[in-house]
Order: C-alpha cells, then sequence, then structure tokens
C-alpha cells in the first residue's frame, strides 16, 4: 500500500502587531499636551519638561530633536525665539519657533548644575552616549502618555512631531505653512503627514464665504 504523504503544519505564530495599534501615530490634543506638562513641572522634572516642550514648539524629528546643542538653542545666555538647524534625513535647514513657556523650561534646565559643561541640550546619563537616543525618547513618549491615561501603542515620537502641526492646520488649513514647518520638500508629504481627506477639505472651505 503506498505511502501517503501529508502536507506539512506549520505552526501558527502570534503576529507581532496582534493588539497594537500600528499606522500613523495620533497627535496629542491641547488638553493632553498641557496635562503632561502639567505632571512634569510637579515631578519637578527640569529635563523632561524641556524636552516634551521643545518637541511640541520645534515639529522635529526624534534623530534631530536628541541631538541638538546647546548653542543651537541659546544664545549670550538667552534662549532664541527663533531657531535654525540641519535636518539630518533631508540635510536641508528647517527653522521653528520656541514659545515663551518654552523658553522659560530651557533655561531653566541650561542653568541647572546637570548642565554644567554639557554640549548637548538633552545628555546621556551612560558614559559613552553624547545625548539621549531616539529609542530612549521614545520610551520617554511612552511613560508621558500612559501616565495621563493614554494608549501608549497609539503614540510615539512623531506624535510630538504631529501635534503643533495638526493643530495649525485644524485651524488655518494652511497647508503651505504646516509644510514649511515641518520641513518637507513636497506638499504631497505633509498631506500624507496630516491625514488630509477630503472632508478636511470640504470643512475647511465650509468656513470660507466669499
Amino acid at each position: 500500500m503506498p505511502r501517503v504523504q501529508l502536507p506539512a503544519v506549520t505552526p501558527k505564530r502570534k503576529a507581532w502587531n496582534k493588539g497594537r495599534i500600528i499606522g500613523q501615530k495620533r497627535p496629542l490634543l491641547p488638553k493632553q499636551v498641557w496635562a503632561i506638562r502639567a505632571r512634569l513641572e510637579l515631578a519637578g522634572n527640569l529635563r523632561d519638561l524641556a524636552l516634551f516642550n521643545v518637541a511640541i514648539d520645534s515639529k522635529l524629528r526624534g534623530c534631530d530633536l536628541v541631538s541638538l546643542t546647546v548653542t543651537d538653542l541659546v544664545k549670550d545666555d538667552r534662549v532664541r525665539e527663533r531657531v535654525s538647524v540641519i535636518q539630518s534625513k533631508t540635510k536641508r535647514p528647517v527653522q521653528f519657533e520656541l514659545s515663551e513657556n518654552t523658553r522659560e523650561t530651557v533655561l531653566n534646565w541650561v542653568s541647572s548644575p546637570e548642565m554644567l559643561a554639557c554640549p548637548f541640550m538633552f545628555p546621556s546619563r551612560f558614559h559613552d552616549r553624547p545625548h539621549i537616543s531616539t529609542r530612549q525618547y521614545g520610551r520617554l513618549v511612552r511613560d508621558w502618555v500612559k501616565a495621563i491615561g493614554l494608549e501608549p501603542s497609539g503614540y510615539g515620537t512623531h506624535s510630538l512631531r504631529r501635534t503643533k502641526a495638526a493643530e495649525i492646520y485644524r485651524k488655518t488649513g494652511n497647508l503651505r505653512a504646516v509644510q514649511l514647518l515641518l520641513g518637507h520638500t513636497k506638499v504631497d508629504s505633509t498631506v500624507r503627514y496630516l491625514g488630509v481627506e477630503l472632508e478636511d477639505a470640504l470643512s475647511i472651505a465650509e468656513r470660507i464665504d466669499i
């Protein structure tokens, strides 16, 4: 009797993304920004408060944010109102503004004993690293959003990059302005990044009366 070759059975592996929210990370809402900021202020965490505020205002990618130097933000013992840096991804300059509240937290941080002779804004506590890593920054973001009751898998470092940009777009509908602030070379990239849909465009059009 001929032997019957049965097909091999491959055990099912658990999907890596099971139970996780994947895709584009959500921006924070203004009330969520204030909730995180208030917690960091109450904790007296000068570094994290400065990092969070600069992340929101600068709209920088994580790799550019963590590598900021003190001289990028501070000149003659004053925090700059406007800053220009070269993006590591595109090698193109991008400018951003620092609000009064952010400038105050930056000044408090760079004036602290921990920052004595430190060239980087957010130095690492590990001796072999000049500044915090993007991975460490990602862990901090997860801790911040979790602390105010949000699901960490729905948020990431790009949430902070998108937060102010999304709010500017929501209030003005000006894609070109957001494109410049994010340092995108093409407006199509900004459209995809913000998740702009036809419904958004129609809502903006409905507010315009000529």
